[in-house]
């Protein structure tokens, strides 16, 4: 018993030991076939996703899902006396107009990842 105990000891602290050592991150590195891969297949793709987004979210009221059009349905549910339903939308439209930054920044982003890793005429 007192064997197993002491095994099951020094494999914890060769485990301990050990973790920090595994969990040290490296770098990603794409090879060339797989960086154009990314630059013709996902990079159009989330670039245009953002745009679309942005422009979704700047919207008028009659884009739905836009932050005109969240508060203009709040502004609805409120003459209606439906304060709850009202409050929530307005919450959504607040959170939607925070995502515009964060939207800028991946764009932002996505562009010098473009300018730096794909070759013009791909």
């Amino acid at each position: 018993m007192l064997k197993h105990t002491i095994a099951v000891c020094l494999t914890a602290a060769g485990l301990v030991a050990l973790a920090p050592a595994a969990s040290a991150q490296a770098p990603i590195t794409l090879s060339p076939e797989e960086s154009q891969t990314l630059c013709a297949e996902w990079l159009p793709k989330l670039t245009q996703r953002t745009t679309k987004l942005t422009e979704r979210i700047n919207g008028g009221p009659e884009v739905r899902g836009s932050v005109a059009n969240l508060k203009a349905r709040a502004e609805g549910q409120r003459k209606k006396g439906h304060n709850d339903t009202a409050d929530r939308l307005q919450k959504r439209a607040d959170k939607r107009s925070g995502r515009l930054p964060e939207l800028t920044a991946a764009k932002q982003k996505l562009d010098a990842f473009a300018a730096a890793h794909c070759k013009a005429g791909k």
